[in-house]
């Protein structure tokens, strides 16, 4: 009879058997494990040596790992391989030649929205609104805030100050029903402002005149100044102590330029001088009763 060894598949042991035992189950006398007998080797003069199968395990190759490997080796689709990094790699060239046209509306900036460069200054969208620049005034100081007519001077631009501490300009001048209304924005409810009142009288009236209105005068007009206290409104009304010069000119149409130097002796030194066009607005009519 033919012999044959081999291997146990768990501790290794080296067992010899005839070939008339392979396909049968055989103990391991090292660690007792039950053993399936492999088929025995094909060649004769086999140098290596077969394993076993644990009984319940799937039948062991006989084929010699170096051959496995080398079979591997010779299998691996590396043609394949190329084939797939030359599509990648044409893929890719594709999308950076057509990328402006793939991330046209997909990514990156909007179409309307305007992109600058570093120390470029950037360009708003086309249908986007500007924002309106904050106002700003010179803090209130011995050339600005005097509470004296006689060496005030009253500066060619727009009229702009201090209310309360507060950046004022006048974007709005309004002259309706006797008072002068001197606003920061457009519309809505003053938020921040000075209201001047001038006993009623109507543009017509004022076109041409002067109003000096000195610290000590007997009977001032009363102003109230409107700014902005903790995201509240607040209002201040003033009936004396302060230092007004207003000149207006000529009435154009619907309006009526003017010229105004104030300061309020309040502590922060509250203050507008400039010049101003007046919207003329006429009275409005009175409610009739029902």
């Amino acid at each position: 009879m033919s012999e044959f060894k081999y291997a146990c598949p768990v501790c290794g042991q080296h067992i010899k058997c005839d070939v008339s035992q392979a396909g049968t189950v055989m103990e391991c006398p090292t660690c007792f494990q039950k053993i399936t007998v492999p088929q025995a080797p094909s060649m004769a003069g086999q140098k290596f040596i077969i394993t076993g199968t644990k009984v319940g395990d799937r039948p062991a190759s006989n084929i010699p790992a170096d051959q496995v490997a080398a079979a591997s080796k010779k299998n691996f689709p590396i043609a394949a391989v190329v084939i797939l990094l030359v599509l990648i790699c044409a893929a890719g060239a594709a999308a950076f030649a057509f990328r402006g046209k793939i991330f046209k509306n997909g990514g990156g900036a909007p179409p309307d929205e305007a992109v600058s460069g570093p120390g470029e200054e950037q360009t708003p969208a086309k249908n986007q609104a500007r924002p309106r620049p904050a106002p700003v005034a010179p803090t209130a100081n011995d050339a600005n805030w005097m509470l004296k007519l006689d060496t005030a001077a009253i500066p060619d631009s727009t009229a702009a100050g201090r209310i309360h501490g507060q950046n004022f300009i006048v974007e709005h001048a309004s002259l309706q029903n006797g008072t002068l209304t001197l606003r920061y924005g457009t519309r809505g409810a003053v938020t921040l402002g000075v209201l001047i009142n001038l006993g009623g009288a109507q543009p017509e009236s004022m076109a041409g005149q002067s109003v000096n209105v000195a610290t000590n005068a007997p009977t001032p007009a009363r102003i109230t100044l409107i700014w902005q206290d903790g995201g509240k409104t607040a209002r201040q009304n003033l009936d004396g102590g302060y230092a007004l010069r207003l000149n207006f000119g000529q009435v154009s149409g619907t309006r009526l330029s003017g010229k105004i130097y104030f300061c309020a002796p309040d502590e922060t030194k509250s203050y507008v001088a400039g010049t101003f066009n007046v919207d003329i607005r006429k009275p409005r009519p009175p409610r009739s009763s029902s």
